[in-house]
């Protein structure tokens, strides 16, 4: 028969599973002898059971039953007598902890008699009217469904009567009319009296929390932690101890170390003559620990011994919650504690130095989200006002500067010293300039995986998405949010870790690990607290990490931030700017002489981007991507030629021959979607010369950096390829133009050949592929646009927040990487790869190489190395190093 109920005597943490976090650590602090009022858990199983089918199991009640009735033997009282009451607290406690998010109910067992019984037994009336009130104030908004706020407002109401500035200065007359106050509320919102039978609360407490955890509040904020809806929550009844008795009495939360920052020693907050949802209520003012040990110094000694006690047992920070009732100190509660990311990386530091945790366990303990947030600069958030808009936080960091509303005037602007904010309704190739330009992006369209945020996360560049609340007009070079209008010039700062926009400029924090990877730097301690764990990962890691850089910039940044190489170079973004003029040239061509002269045009201008990129990462592999976005894409926008042609005519001129062309030439390329057109290799194939010239650029450049005395490891990799046949002909093209180099040159030329294994199809047949193919790159966006039949581009915006709030997705399968059905094609062509070409080299060179969860995926898949952007090096490093630690070594924490 399955058992539902446990005493505090009976667990410990190990079970934290069944128990949950809550109800563990009160039975483990209750098994290393520490002051835990006594008490039982109901478990999480109970819990499922009773979601499941809506009613409670049916031996439940017997259990609570028996257990109360052992309770009450240790009490020498029993629930709801009318003489000397034992009064209980009916407590959620999930397996992972979610403060906050789940209700709490305490006093049960009090009732019009037994609330005279604890005047007469504490000889304090004031405090048992004020326990009553609480029992009702909690029952009836968190058990009868009342809602919270009319309780509120009539205890407002009493202290305006009053006169009085808190509750302190309600006596107990005021607040026994209270509880009359109160239980008439419950009686008109709900048809029936509040219960008077202490059984009955008992069993409608704990049920009030089973249904708790499918609350709204419980349920965001699972999503947002990760925390899978199927858990449940455990209920724990424990025997009241009463902070609220007097100056003698009183409750506070404890850390052992402080959470912001990892500074050992007692921080938290004390509260006298008050209850625990008191301390968080912010009811009154707190004190701190320091002031507690003035007002009490026996108990603050117990209370230290305890918290180091817990901290050595623990092996980590701990969060603490304790009342004190007359001078007599009891543990509420204890759990591994929430930390900022800088506390996180210092803490593990001073436990690895204490030898309370071993160099590998500090290392679980730090994670990749939290390296990324201590990466970039921040606004003082104490000086920030209230934001003026939100949307997606596409790229972290904070940024200041001057709306601006094309990339032209980004640019110039830049150019003079001026700091920017490009502001656009979406962003285009084309804003390239701008956003180089530009502190910070912020579009009102498109999702995290849109142009600005991928372009913008590459860049390091500071970026908000999908801003919806924003009205932005280029034309007249302003937007609107609701009320206020923002001209161009006008300056905003935008936070693209909270995806949050304000009027003004907010002071910004530097980051003194940013200038660690820069320059090496380390005199501050978090630096040194975050080098040893770079250090631990990098001496652990079997995952090689490269850079995604298109420029010999992006290469030498990425170098020093610890990349391996560039895993992925874009050649079409060497087609920019005043060369997109080349290309259009190209793409008119009527003769092949003059398309052999636009790319011979092009040709030294890519050879000279080559040399620059070879050169920053001498002796390390470039994967060079062969062009792969539609040709289009490098024409003018086709509505807008149409419009200027067409003005042109009205005004009676005619238009000019070249804007007829182009024209001519949008038409005649126009595909309805263009990502699943003529791009990637298909250009190759169809594209006279295009293929030649990009690798003739590659091995002159090879060529040139090797009789500069380098040692240039330069790879070519053919895009978007579904079947063998069409990677067999572009291959053929390659290497006979690297034979032709190396003939001319008398310098060998050999550069690998591979493909992007990018769709379905490809990664399906990855067998026969790998027959042709050198390596693989898996390029996760395209695959992962193409399995879920999603346009990356549109989507988030669209959908996606719904499909996260109904539970569809955990997470945007853009950020990281769907397992079950990309990842599954991902296994599936590394082990049919592999299995055709053993020695087949395998990386990852979309968004997902650069997110912590999708890299320990990659790890354990087999892939040899995985790419993300510069910025997103060190992250990669820090998590492909606790990808490799044993099983035992990872952490749970949430």
């Amino acid at each position: 028969m399955v058992r539902y109920v446990y005493d505090f005597t009976e667990g410990g943490r190990e079970l934290a599973d069944l128990l949950g976090g809550k109800g563990a650590n009160l039975a483990e602090m209750t098994r290393l002898g520490l002051p835990v009022p006594p008490g039982f858990t109901v478990t999480t199983e109970a819990c499922r059971a009773f979601l499941a089918t809506g009613t409670e199991p049916d031996t439940l009640a017997g259990e609570i039953s028996e257990h109360l009735t052992a309770l009450e033997q240790t009490a020498g009282r029993r629930l709801g007598r009318p003489d000397d009451p034992l009064l209980l607290s009916v407590r959620s406690g999930a397996r992972f902890s979610m403060p906050g998010m789940m209700d709490t109910i305490l006093d049960i067992g009090l009732n019009d008699d037994s609330v005279l019984g604890l005047v007469k037994v504490s000889g304090n009336e004031r405090f048992a009217w004020d326990s009553y009130r609480r029992l009702v104030q909690m029952f009836g908004s968190t058990v009868m469904g009342v809602g919270s706020s009319l309780f509120e407002d009539a205890m407002a109401d009493l202290k305006r009567s009053r006169e009085a500035t808190n509750d302190l200065g309600l006596n107990a007359a005021d607040l026994a009319e209270l509880v009359r106050t109160f239980k008439d509320l419950i009686r008109e919102e709900t048809g029936e009296d509040f219960p008077q039978s202490p059984a009955e609360q008992l069993r409608r407490a704990v049920l009030a929390v089973f249904e708790s955890w499918k609350g709204e509040r419980a349920r965001v904020y699972r999503h947002r932690e990760h925390i899978p809806d199927s858990l449940g929550t455990a209920v724990n009844v424990q025997i009241m101890v009463f902070g609220n008795l007097g100056s003698d009495s009183g409750s506070g939360v404890a850390f052992t170390r402080d959470p912001a920052t990892g500074q050992p020693g007692l921080y938290g907050d004390y509260l006298a003559n008050a209850q625990g949802e008191d301390v968080v209520a912010g009811i009154r003012n707190t004190v701190s620990l320091a002031a507690l040990e003035e007002l009490d110094p026996v108990s603050y000694g117990r209370l230290r011994d305890h918290m180091r006690t817990l901290e050595t047992h623990y092996r980590d920070l701990c969060d603490i919650e304790f009342t004190i009732e007359r001078g007599r100190l009891w543990m509420l509660q204890t759990r591994v504690g929430k930390r900022t990311a800088e506390a996180a990386f210092a803490i593990a530091a001073e436990l690895v130095d204490e030898k309370l945790i071993t160099p590998d366990e500090g290392l679980a303990r730090v994670g990749g989200d939290g390296l990324a947030r201590l990466m970039f600069p921040r606004f003082d958030t104490s000086a920030v006002g209230e934001a003026l808009a939100h949307g997606l936080p596409a790229s972290p960091g904070a940024a200041v500067g001057a709306a601006v509303f094309d990339s032209a005037e980004a640019v110039r602007r830049a150019a003079a010293g001026e700091k920017v904010v490009l502001v656009r309704q979406e962003t285009t190739p084309d804003d390239l300039p701008g956003m180089l330009a530009a502190q910070a992006v912020l579009t009102s369209r498109g999702g995290k995986t849109s142009h600005a945020a991928v372009v913008a996360r590459g860049m390091g560049t500071v970026c908000v998405c999908g801003a919806e609340e924003l009205t932005v007009d280029s034309t007249a070079r302003r937007f609107t949010v609701g009320d206020t209008v923002v001209e161009e010039g006008t300056v905003v700062s935008v936070d693209g870790s909270e995806g949050a926009v304000y009027l003004g400029a907010a002071p910004l924090v530097d980051s003194v690990v940013m200038r660690y990877f820069e320059t090496g730097e380390r005199s501050d301690g978090l630096v040194q607290a975050v080098a040893r764990a770079m250090e631990r990962a990098d001496g652990l890691r079997r995952l090689e990490v490269r850079a995604n850089a298109d420029t010999p910039e992006d290469a030498a940044r990425a170098r020093r931030f610890g990349a391996q190489g560039v895993g992925l170079c874009r050649t079409e973004h060497m087609f920019l700017g005043e060369r997109r003029k080349l290309v259009e040239a190209m793409i008119l061509a009527r003769e092949e002489n003059e398309r052999e002269k636009a790319l011979g045009a092009l040709l030294p201008l890519q050879r000279q981007d080559f040399i620059g990129i070879l050169k920053a990462m001498d002796g390390l592999p470039v994967t060079i991507r062969l062009i792969d976005p539609p040709l289009h894409e490098f024409l003018p926008d086709r509505t807008d030629l149409a419009v200027r042609i067409a003005t042109t005519e009205a005004q009676g001129t005619v238009p000019a021959p070249h804007d007829t062309e182009l024209l001519d030439a949008v038409n005649r390329m126009h595909e309805e979607n263009p990502m699943l057109g003529l791009r990637g290799v298909r250009l190759g194939l169809v594209v006279p010369g295009l293929v030649a010239m990009q690798v003739r650029a590659i091995a002159e450049a090879v060529v040139e950096r090797t009789r500069a005395g380098g040692s240039p490891r330069a790879e070519i990799m053919v895009p978007l390829v579904g079947a063998v046949e069409e990677l067999r002909i572009e291959r053929a093209e390659v290497e006979r133009v690297l034979a032709e180099v190396s003939q001319e040159s008398g310098v060998p030329v050999h550069c690998p050949v591979g493909t992007m294994i990018e769709l379905p199809r490809a990664a399906l047949t990855a067998g026969r592929i790998a027959e042709a193919a050198e390596f693989f790159s898996f390029g996760t966006n395209d695959l992962t646009q193409t399995t879920w039949g999603f346009s990356r581009d549109d989507v988030e915006a669209a959908f996606f927040s719904a499909y996260l709030d109904k539970g569809i997705f955990a997470t945007s399968p853009f950020e990281t990487l769907d397992r079950d059905g990309v990842g599954r094609l991902v296994r599936i062509a590394v082990d049919e790869g592999r299995a055709a070409r053993p020695d087949l080299k395998i990386g990852v060179c979309g968004e997902h190489g650069g997110d912590p969860d999708s890299v320990h995926f990659f790890h354990a898949t087999g892939l040899d190395y995985v790419s993300c952007s510069p910025f997103r090096v060190p992250v990669a490093r820090l998590e492909a190093g606790r990808a490799a630690l044993p099983e035992s070594g990872t952490s749970d924490r949430r």
